[in-house]
């Protein structure tokens, strides 16, 4: 039985023996340097760890797909769990991108910086937020303001907006959530900062995009938003005025280029500093034309002209 190579056992070698030994690992090495590992692949350079948004995961994965059969030497690691998720993700040092649905908020920047870290922002697509509800719901329009009453508690009953006489059920994503916060700063808060409106405590928060989707299928009393990538042809959606007069605008990437769609925000992916090497390449090639045509084929709005 062979022996471990610890340093006692090579501490015991012979002068020669040792030569031997170094040279044949420094051969070995310079082979696997050329680009081919020892059974004649060739591995991926490095892992780039990308993690965040749910409501960015298809993009990101489908982003990552495509580029791995540009550059296989690189491999793209994605996983979802939430903005705030990867926010603290990068803050800690674990990820190379966060993907966000919102903006930093100033606590975490300030925890990043604390942390010796200083985060890099690159908008990378743009969104519309949808309001949804079940086909068999009358309802068509909405204002802002409904929106607010309806999630603040306000407004409980669909027959207080021109429904049928039902119970409103509120569905939410969950509070770490870009797409929650942004909801709650710019839908119930109106974008004024001063505002302490919350939720309703009978709004079911929901882990997931395709959570949301479910319950909005099968309950014909539900209303629920996200992003307009992940709304199917087996839900309704709602035209949203800014004023209670209107217009009412239904989402789009026409309505949200042109400013007329009043819940659009960009979407974020974010670096531990300016990035470099594999992850600057990566970032630099999602700006292209190839890539943000697939922003478009996912329902997203790209970010080119």
């Amino acid at each position: 039985m062979p022996l471990p190579m610890n340093s006692r056992w090579i501490a015991l070698l012979k002068p020669l023996a040792l030569a031997l030994l170094l040279g044949a690992l420094l051969l070995t090495g310079c082979r696997r340097g050329s680009g081919q590992a020892a059974d004649g692949s060739n591995p991926p350079s490095r892992t780039i760890e990308n993690k965040g948004s749910d409501t960015m995961v298809n993009l990101a994965l489908a982003w990552a797909e495509r580029y791995q059969k540009l550059f296989p030497e690189v491999r793209i690691s994605v996983t979802g769990g939430g903005s705030g998720t990867g926010i603290a993700a990068l803050i800690n040092g674990t990820v190379d991108i966060a993907n966000a649905s919102r903006q930093i908020k100033p606590e975490e920047q300030a925890e990043a910086q604390a942390n010796g870290t200083n985060p890099v922002e690159f908008v990378v697509a743009r969104d519309a937020i949808a309001v949804v509800v079940n086909p068999n719901n009358p309802v068509d329009e909405l204002s802002i303001d409904q929106i607010s009453a309806i999630y603040s508690g306000a407004i409980n009953n669909w027959s207080e907006v021109g429904g049928e006489d039902r119970p409103i059920v509120r569905l939410s994503r969950e509070t770490n959530s870009g797409t929650h916060v942004y909801f709650l700063e710019q839908v119930l808060r109106k974008g004024n900062k001063q505002d302490k409106t919350l939720f309703s405590m009978d709004t079911l928060l929901l882990p997931s995009s395709e959570g949301i989707s479910a319950e909005i299928r099968q309950n014909p009393n539900a209303i629920g938003y996200d992003g307009l990538g992940y709304v199917t042809d087996d839900m309704k959606v709602i035209a949203v005025a800014r004023d209670p007069q209107g217009p009412f605008v239904l989402p789009s990437a026409e309505t949200v280029n042109s400013g007329q769609y009043p819940i659009a925000r960009d979407l974020y992916m974010y670096t531990a500093g300016e990035p470099t090497g594999e992850v600057l390449a990566y970032l630099e090639w999602i700006m292209t034309p190839e890539a943000q045509a697939i922003v478009t084929d996912l329902g997203f709005v790209p970010i080119l002209p």
